[in-house]
């Protein structure tokens, strides 16, 4: 693909949009590259420097630290690499706020013994763009689409 500097505003609310529209990412911490696993992150339309994550207490991430999240979109139009830092969030109120069915079918003792951590957001690298039908058709046929894929990419803080 042949991706142009993008604008890092658009480029941010398209990651946004589409990791509100499914909120899957491979998390690890930067300490431990054997920790990567599968989290749902927890969104707040108002906090776009920071993500949550409803774990275990005896969880790996629950020690907290630099953190990288890799990001895939349904539509594998949008992809990102967020870093950042975790730690432990305390407020009962953000916690109820996020608390939803969703989580407590992975914590079905209730919210108490889920603990709940924050990622305050740093630097990401996002990429965006649209392969269109004709495009991926082009590519199962194995004809080069090199120069007509187009897309953004940008380097930010988010």
């Amino acid at each position: 693909m042949h991706y142009d500097q993008g604008d890092p505003e658009e480029l941010k609310e398209k990651f946004w949009k589409a990791l509100a529209a499914s909120p899957f990412l491979m998390l690890q911490l930067d300490a431990e590259p054997d920790s990567a696993a599968p989290m749902t992150a927890q969104l707040d339309k108002d906090a776009n420097s920071a993500i949550w994550f409803f774990t275990a207490p005896g969880n790996r991430f629950a020690t907290g630290g630099p953190a990288t999240g890799h990001f895939s979109s349904k539509g594998h139009d949008a992809f990102a690499r967020i870093t950042g830092k975790l730690t432990e969030e305390t407020s009962r109120e953000r916690k109820d706020v996020l608390w939803s069915n969703m989580v407590e079918a992975w914590f079905p003792e209730g919210k108490d013994s889920a603990m709940l951590l924050r990622m305050d957001l740093g630097d990401a690298a996002i990429w965006a763009g649209e392969l269109g039908a004709i495009n991926t058709a082009k590519m199962f046929l194995g004809m080069d689409v090199t120069d007509s894929i187009k897309g953004g990419y940008t380097e930010t803080k988010l």
